[in-house]
């Protein structure tokens, strides 16, 4: 199937989706003060558009923040736990012990020790983002060919280049894979910051729309964040196939 067709079905498959939820809403088949129409969404998204930019950047900031330390701390962890068998054999239980507790449980002690403020959504986005990272790129480090690194150390190379020569291209879509993934969680990790302990942000936006019922509001500032967060992470993709090519 050529792309334009695919392309095609996409889009109706979409405008279907949309055609039905308005007809629903109309019928009364579901209450538009929960889930309003897409027209009614459409008609509101210029004002709240308007208000939401400066708080969106606001988020974007934070969870960048919090992304970068998420990265910067869970790509070498990852590394020396996937290349290290003593290290990933004690430790590794415990990372994905951590991994499956839910991070909403973390937020108030954060808040507690740091505040409500830039520190508490940024701490926030980088816990929820840097367990995905440690297990997804520990993971693909053991999946390198043994073969490649013993090969390359008994040509009399260290420590140090057999990290950056051998493991980081090996494991560089696992790298790419977990940045794609811990940018959602991270963004995820903010919002839920801003709602529960914020006074700024898309996150406070959309809980003040959403204890006002102001639904088409809501809806509305969620599409933003999400056309944001699918453009963030198609980049990303188109950033793995570019990389992809020079491994």
């Amino acid at each position: 199937m050529g792309r334009l067709r695919v392309l095609a079905w996409q889009t109706l498959s979409v405008a279907a989706i949309v055609l039905a939820w308005e007809v629903a809403v109309r019928w009364r088949v579901v209450d538009p003060l929960f889930v309003p129409a897409p027209s009614s969404i459409v008609r509101v998204l210029g004002v709240t558009g308007a208000e939401a930019l400066p708080r969106l950047g606001d988020t974007l900031v934070k969870t960048l923040l919090g992304y970068a330390l998420a990265i910067l701390a869970g790509v070498p962890t990852g590394l020396v736990l996937g290349s290290r068998p003593t290290a990933h054999a004690i430790a590794m239980p415990y990372v994905v012990a951590l991994y499956g507790v839910p991070k909403i449980l973390v937020l108030p002690w954060i808040a507690l020790v740091f505040g409500i403020g830039l520190s508490t959504a940024v701490l926030s986005a980088a816990v929820f983002a840097i367990f995905p990272v440690v297990v997804l790129v520990a993971a693909g480090t053991r999946d390198v060919d043994p073969a490649l690194v013993t090969v390359a150390a008994s040509m009399g190379a260290s420590r140090g280049q057999i990290i950056r020569k051998v493991l980081l291209p090996a494991v560089l879509p696992s790298v790419l894979t977990a940045m794609r993934v811990a940018l959602v969680f991270a963004l995820l990790g903010t919002l839920i910051a801003e709602m529960l302990a914020g006074t700024r942000g898309m996150g406070f936006q959309m809980q003040r729309a959403a204890l006002a019922f102001r639904a088409p509001e809501l809806f509305a500032a969620t599409a933003i964040v999400s056309v944001v967060s699918i453009s963030v992470v198609l980049f990303l993709e188109h950033l793995n196939t570019r990389l992809g090519r020079w491994r």
